[in-house]
């Protein structure tokens, strides 16, 4: 039946014929998948291209350098995305897996984008030598790192928190673990995910400076993009090129906010846990462009199909640690300490390998040091995280619980965002040099200035999903004022605030390595902090110290994540469920 229902579907009498909406959907597809095209067969050319002067000023040539940056951010937010659906889903339902794969999270949050490339650029160039291909992977490999963890703590949340009584009903229904994860946990998660796709989408342009202009010893790769023209901007203290660099981002970041993130958040709005409709749904014009084009969905029909097939499969899954038996078997009380003894005796080994490296070159006297700095740093994220939360909370609430005034901030928050700081490096610069003051406490605030937005896109997340029954029944009771805020909705967005928070302290660590030292033409600007340590070491190529300076961050970060936010993260599992 399904297949004659498919040829009835093509015939001519109606299924192929295409009214308006084809007209204006197909030119926009097609062109959309030639770009593309485009833009990959350039990314595949002759490494001598590159060696030949691959950037320049001219500002005719943003439009092309435009299109080789987004097409790197994408291909590293499908890699995140990927890596996200199965990292998280491990960490989640495998409570053996979960007490490996989450501190091994913390350090990769914490390692940063530049210790990443001083590591992995010869490796790529070596799968491809003499092509472009390696350095293109080896920067879509340092964006995918500024994406990826966000969304996974995001997704990892989602999965921990599913309602009870959702889960419940799912195995009424006698779903298999795969269609219930497609079925209930992926729905329940999207909305979370989604806004996190947004913030990781403009994360990668945080760090696109340095993917794309980077120096590692005697090895300068430079990559056509909106990155390099900026970095090569800077070098230049061309004030106009950096104006250029401003209105191409600003181009871009409209054109995938309308055509690729608006879509998505209205899709998703389907997926809201609520008992009663929301009074205002988000929209798109692209969405509904799509889904009236009849042409389009004819064609899209063996696509939903596929679908819907992959979906209706019984893979075996993991059940999940709320699903496990209270009553362990003796046999797996003995799996597990075999498994924690391998677990301490692998961290033991991988930390010997560190101490031994480092010790052949260096000594207590540059351990104390690296100690010192990371403490510098580890103020200055704590005084930030604090004063974000306090200015972010709020307008995250307000935004969120307005879909219409979401609509209309989303495209900004996404640009502020993606704001690299590198842009403010001659307002820093100069006022600092001019007026004397102390860059320890003047470039602290270029550390927060990408992470900040990691609280504000969960928080949004958080109150767009907050059911609306809740609200009804505050108003109701007449809940306002702050105990509306400690009562109703701020154990409401709590997880995703601890999820938004955990991402921008590990983002803030990362941050310090672009932030610590600022540069404009010949003038630098160092703050005594880690970031700026490792900065310098990269540049020369120093990996003993390298290796110090990430391991000490990694250490940081994983403490002050034990310490502080693994502890909220329990709480918001076990006490704010929305059951």
């Amino acid at each position: 039946m399904r297949g004659e229902s498919f040829l009835f579907a093509l015939t001519p009498r109606r299924g192929l014929l295409p009214n308006r909406w084809d007209l204006i959907a197909f030119p926009l597809i097609i062109g959309l998948l030639a770009l593309t095209v485009i833009g990959g067969k350039q990314m595949s050319a002759p490494l001598a291209v590159l060696d030949a002067g691959a950037v320049t000023l001219d500002p005719a040539n943003l439009p092309e350098y435009a299109l080789r940056t987004t097409l790197r951010m994408l291909a590293a937010l499908a890699a995140s995305l990927v890596f996200t659906l199965v990292y998280g889903t491990l960490a989640a339902k495998s409570r053996r897996a979960e007490l490996v794969l989450v501190p091994i999270l913390d350090i990769l949050q914490s390692v940063p984008v530049l210790s990443y490339i001083s590591f992995t650029v010869v490796f790529f160039m070596a799968l491809f030598p003499g092509q472009v291909a390696g350095a293109e992977l080896a920067a879509i490999f340092a964006i995918f790192t500024s994406q990826a963890w966000n969304m996974t703590f995001s997704f990892y949340q989602s999965l921990r928190t599913v309602p009870h009584d959702l889960d419940e009903a799912s195995r009424g229904f006698h779903f298999s673990a795969w269609q219930r994860f497609w079925r209930l946990e992926v729905p329940f998660a999207m909305p979370g995910l989604i806004w996190n796709m947004m913030m990781s989408m403009s994360g990668g342009w945080f760090f696109v400076v340095a993917v794309e202009a980077v120096t590692v010893g005697d090895t300068t790769i430079t990559l056509p993009g909106i990155g390099a023209y900026l970095s090569k901007a800077i070098d230049a203290r061309d004030l106009g090129a950096v104006g250029w660099t401003i209105l191409a981002m600003t181009v871009v970041i409209i054109l995938y906010d309308q055509l690729m993130f608006r879509p998505l958040v209205a899709w998703a709005d389907k997926f809201r846990f609520e008992m009663t409709a929301a009074q205002a749904a988000p929209e798109s014009w692209f969405l509904d462009m799509m889904r009236r084009a009849r042409l389009v969905q004819k064609l899209g029909t063996p696509i939903a199909w596929l679908l819907h097939g992959f979906v209706r499969l019984r893979v075996p899954l993991p059940q999940g640690t709320k699903q496990l038996n209270t009553r362990r078997t003796l046999l797996s009380r003995i799996v597990d300490v075999v498994w924690y003894v391998v677990v301490a005796a692998g961290t033991i080994d991988i930390a010997w390998q560190i101490i031994d490296f480092v010790s052949a070159e260096l000594g207590w006297s540059d351990l104390l040091e690296v100690l010192t700095l990371g403490f510098y740093t580890l103020i200055r994220v704590v005084i930030l995280i604090v004063v974000a939360t306090i200015v972010w909370v709020p307008i995250g609430v307000i935004v969120g619980l307005r879909p219409k005034l979401a609509e209309r901030i989303q495209p900004l928050a996404q640009f502020l965002a993606a704001f690299p700081s590198n842009l403010l490096f001659p307002i820093a610069v100069v006022a600092i040099l001019k007026y004397h003051l102390n860059p320890d406490i003047w470039l602290s605030p270029l550390i927060i200035l990408g992470t900040q937005w990691y609280i504000l896109f969960n928080v949004i997340a958080g109150a767009s999903t907050y059911p609306n029954e809740l609200r009804e029944a505050a108003a109701n009771f007449k809940i306002r004022g702050w105990q509306w805020w400690r009562q109703a909705m701020l154990p409401g967005i709590f997880p995703y605030y601890v999820t938004g928070a955990i991402t921008a302290s590990g983002g803030a660590w990362n941050a310090s390595i672009v932030a610590e030292v600022v540069k404009w033409g010949d003038d630098t600007v160092t703050a005594h902090g880690l970031g700026a340590y490792i900065t310098q070491t990269t540049t020369a190529a120093d990996y003993p110290k390298i290796v110090l300076g990430v391991a000490v961050m990694s250490f940081f970060v994983i403490v002050f994540n034990r310490t502080v936010w693994r502890p909220l993260y329990a709480y918001a599992e076990r006490r704010l469920r929305l059951d």
